[in-house]
């Protein structure tokens, strides 16, 4: 009988040290990085089998709300948590939050007009007045002057814009009220901003889905699903007046400033960038994540994978279009790795 006894107590010993060695993390947010999150999660999970990371992809106010709400272990966002949200979030769970930047990425605006291959010079006024609504034809003269020799239809444009709270639509609300006066003070910069026109789709893949079953449709995604969904993409018009489309160059350009400058809390926006290179919709994405976690496996599990995203993590970015964090970024990034406690 005592042998039996000592046989279950082994058992169940090993089978409690092999749950405590497994480790599952919960997550959500940013639908804009989500392709690189499920890349580094996938291959992190292969490397270091005792950890799996589960990552909801659903928009970054959803990732927001999740994490002050206690339901996830960190969150990840487009859009820095703005103060009134990091006190939300300091009052609900009595510790700090910090934001770790992960990769740089640009947002495009697609469009699917018939017959029209060629690529679309976007204007500063031209895609601000498409989405508040005052420019409603393709062949405006706006958008044809930027584009001699093209025959644009005089169709009504039919505007996408994100229905749900998202980091993508704060970066390019960021934009648009940095180059339109009109669009700040009737619109503003927010990741839930009331659109004056437009249809609503979830996530970067619902507005892909959108403009790709709609005639005559404009909308703004992150590079890699307008790459992914075959939709063209225009240039747009940056803060020396150069039309670029997007790439890693240009992004890497706009983030140039931004990185010899980088506040302490890493809350910074690199829209409308000056220089000639710069594409003018790019932006740094965050990882939110606690400042004080009781569960010292977590914690440590999650201290592990932030040091491997900035260093072995970055090798993986290029391959699917989001651009490097610059040097200076990832050295104060892990130093401030030893801030979560």
């Amino acid at each position: 009988m005592k042998k039996l006894a000592l046989s279950v107590f082994l058992v169940l010993g090993l089978v409690a040290a092999a749950s405590a060695q497994n480790m599952l993390l919960n997550a959500a947010g940013a639908t804009f990085p989500y392709p690189i999150y499920s890349k580094w999660f996938d291959v992190y999970h292969t490397q270091h089998s005792s950890v799996q990371i589960n990552y909801q992809s659903i928009g970054s106010g959803g990732g927001i709300r999740q994490l002050t709400a206690g339901t996830v272990d960190f969150g990840a966002s487009d859009a820095p948590m703005n103060d009134d949200q990091l006190k939300e979030y300091q009052t609900k769970n009595g510790c700090a939050v910090l934001h770790f930047p992960t990769v740089l990425g640009a947002v495009v605006p697609i469009y699917n007009i018939p017959k029209v291959t060629a690529d679309i010079k976007f204007s500063q006024k031209a895609i601000a007045g498409i989405y508040l609504g005052t420019i409603t034809k393709w062949n405006d003269p706006e958008i044809t002057k930027a584009n001699p020799g093209l025959s644009l239809p005089g169709d009504d444009i039919v505007v996408v814009h994100r229905s749900d709270g998202s980091g993508t639509s704060f970066i390019w609300t960021d934009f648009l009220s940095k180059v339109s006066p009109d669009w700040k003070g009737k619109v503003g910069a927010s990741a839930s901003v009331n659109w004056p026109v437009g249809l609503g789709g979830k996530g970067n893949e619902g507005v892909s889905g959108l403009v790709k079953q709609t005639p005559d449709s404009i909308g703004y995604v992150e590079l890699i699903y307008a790459k992914q969904n075959n939709i063209s993409f225009g240039y747009m018009q940056n803060a020396d007046g150069k039309f670029l489309q997007a790439s890693l160059e240009g992004v890497t350009a706009a983030a140039a400033g931004a990185a010899k400058s980088m506040p302490d809390d890493f809350r910074v926006s690199i829209t409308d960038a000056p220089g000639a290179t710069a594409y003018p919709v790019s932006s740094f994405t965050w990882l939110l994540i606690p400042q004080e976690i009781k569960d010292a496996g977590k914690r440590d599990a999650i201290k592990a994978f932030l040091k491997w995203m900035l260093t072995d993590g970055q090798g993986y970015n290029e391959g699917l279009l989001y651009a490097k964090l610059p040097k200076a970024v990832v050295d104060k990034e892990l130093k401030a790795i030893a801030k979560v406690q």
